[in-house]
C-alpha cells in the first residue's frame, strides 16, 4: 500500500504543476496560413431585433453570423447611429453557410466570415419543387439602405486588414455558395459598388465585350458554359443539359453579375461575363478549359 507520507508527496507535486503554466519555445513557421478564406454576405428578411435573437440564442436549429449590420428606419433598432454588431469571432466557426460548396470547399463554416445585413427582402415559391426546372419564386426585393451600405464597405475592408488571404473571387452571396437553397443578398446587392472600394470581384467591360461580340456570333456550347461557371466555383456538373443544377448556379451568378435578368436561362451576354471572370481572376483555368474545348 502506498503510504501516506508518499500520497501527501504525490499530490503536493500535483498541486505545484497544475499552478505552474506550461511554457514554450516559439519558432513561428513560414508554413501557415489564415483559416480564413471566404466571406459570406446574407441578408436576414426580418428587422433588428427578430435577426439579432435568430443569430444569438439557442434554438432547435442554430443558426448564427459574425457580424450583423442593422438598416435605418427599423424601430426595433435601439440605437441612434448604425453599429456593426459582432456575434462571433473571427476565430470562431459561426453557423451561416450551412449546405454550401464553392471551388470545390464544402466546409465553408470552417473558412469563412459570415455577414447578415438587416433587409426584409422575401421570396416564396410559385411552382412545386418537384417539376423538372428551377422553381418558379415571386420575390420583394428591397433596396439597401445607403448609409448601411456603407457600414457594410468599412467592415468588410477591416476584414480584409485582418485576413488578406481572402481573394476577391472568394467574396461570395449566400446565393452563390448554396443556388438551390438561398437567394440572398439578391440582385439588389451592389456589388460593383462595393468593388470600385477594392472588395471583391467585377469583369472589365472592354473584356466582356470581347467574348459577347464572339459568343452573339457563335454561342458557346452549353457544356463548355457549364464547365466555365464550375470553374470560377460553382457546383456545376457539365451535362451539356439545361437541367435544374445548371439554372440554380445561373440564377445565383446573374444576381450576382447581370442583376437586371437573374431568369437562370443560359444566354451570349451572361456567357461573356462569365469568361471575362475567368480572364481576370483565373487565367490558368481558363486556358486549361479552353485546350479541352478544342
Amino acid at each position: 500500500m502506498i503510504s501516506r507520507a508518499l500520497l501527501a508527496s504525490a499530490l503536493a507535486s500535483c498541486a505545484l504543476l497544475a499552478c505552474t503554466p506550461l511554457r514554450f519555445v516559439d519558432a513561428v513557421s513560414e508554413n501557415q496560413s489564415s483559416r480564413i478564406g471566404h466571406l459570406v454576405i446574407h441578408f436576414t428578411s426580418g428587422d433588428f431585433a427578430e435577426s439579432l435573437r435568430v443569430l444569438t440564442e439557442r434554438t432547435e436549429r442554430p443558426v448564427s453570423s459574425h457580424y450583423l449590420v442593422p438598416e435605418n428606419g427599423d424601430p426595433t433598432y435601439p440605437r441612434r447611429r448604425l453599429r456593426v454588431y459582432r456575434l462571433v469571432g473571427d476565430d470562431q466557426r459561426a453557423w451561416h453557410a450551412g449546405q454550401s460548396h464553392w471551388r470545390g470547399d464544402t466546409a465553408l463554416n470552417s473558412s469563412s466570415i459570415g455577414i447578415e445585413i438587416v433587409n426584409r427582402s422575401s421570396c416564396v415559391a410559385k411552382a412545386p419543387s418537384n417539376e423538372p426546372s428551377v422553381p418558379e419564386v415571386r420575390c420583394e426585393f428591397l433596396d439597401y439602405d445607403p448609409e448601411q451600405i456603407e457600414l457594410v464597405i468599412e467592415l468588410v475592408l477591416d476584414i480584409l486588414r485582418r485576413h488578406p488571404g481572402i481573394d476577391p473571387e472568394d467574396i461570395v452571396a449566400h446565393s452563390d455558395i448554396a443556388p438551390d437553397r438561398r437567394l440572398d443578398p439578391g440582385p439588389k446587392f451592389p456589388w460593383r459598388r462595393l468593388y470600385e472600394h477594392g472588395i471583391g470581384a467585377w469583369y472589365d467591360e472592354d473584356t466582356a465585350q470581347r467574348y459577347r461580340e464572339r459568343f452573339e456570333a457563335e454561342p458557346p456550347a452549353l457544356a463548355l458554359l457549364q464547365r466555365g461557371l464550375a470553374a470560377y466555383g460553382y457546383d456545376v456538373d457539365d451535362t451539356g443539359e439545361h437541367d435544374v443544377r445548371t439554372q440554380y448556379a445561373l440564377r445565383a451568378f446573374q444576381m450576382h453579375f447581370r442583376p437586371s435578368d437573374w431568369s437562370g436561362q443560359a444566354d451570349a451576354e451572361t456567357a461573356a461575363i462569365v469568361f471575362a471572370l475567368l480572364e481576370k481572376y483565373r487565367p490558368r483555368s481558363l486556358e486549361a478549359l479552353l485546350e479541352t474545348s478544342l
